[in-house]
C-alpha cells in the first residue's frame, strides 16, 4: 500500500511557473517508478510525465517538453513536477502515480494514485 498526496496547484497567470509535490507513504517509495497525469474538463486523463526508481531516466509528452521537469528525492519520499512557461492549456487537475513500469503512458499500469491538485492558468 502506498499513499501519495499532491500539493502546490493554484491559479496562475499565462508563462508563470509553479512546483507540483507528491508526498509519499507506505511501502518503499524507492520501488516504484512514478508518473504524472493530468485531466482536463471534459477530457479524459493524459499521461504528462515519467521519472524512473533512482531518477537516472525521465520522460515527457510532447506538449511539456522543455517547460516542465519532473524530479524525485527518495531520501524525502517525494517526487515533483516543476512547470514553466505554463499555458491557458496546461489547466487541468494533476495526480501523480506509483508503478512498476517506468514510463508508461497508461492509467491502467499504475497501481496507486493521489488525489489531485488543480492547476489554473488564465490568458
Amino acid at each position: 500500500q502506498v499513499q501519495l498526496v499532491e500539493s502546490g496547484g493554484g491559479l496562475v497567470q499565462a508563462d508563470d511557473s509553479l512546483t507540483l509535490s507528491c508526498a509519499a507513504s507506505g511501502r518503499t517509495f524507492s520501488n516504484y517508478n512514478m508518473g504524472w497525469f493530468r485531466q482536463a474538463p471534459g477530457k479524459e486523463r493524459e499521461f504528462v510525465a515519467a521519472i524512473s526508481l533512482s531518477g537516472l531516466r525521465t520522460d515527457y509528452t510532447d506538449s511539456v517538453k522543455g517547460r516542465f521537469t519532473v524530479s524525485r528525492d527518495n531520501a524525502k519520499n517525494t517526487v515533483y513536477l516543476q512547470l514553466n512557461g505554463l499555458k491557458p492549456e496546461d489547466t487541468a487537475v494533476y495526480y501523480c502515480a506509483a508503478g512498476l513500469t517506468f514510463g508508461s503512458t497508461r492509467e491502467r499500469n499504475y497501481l496507486y494514485w493521489g488525489q489531485g491538485t488543480q492547476v489554473t492558468v488564465s490568458s
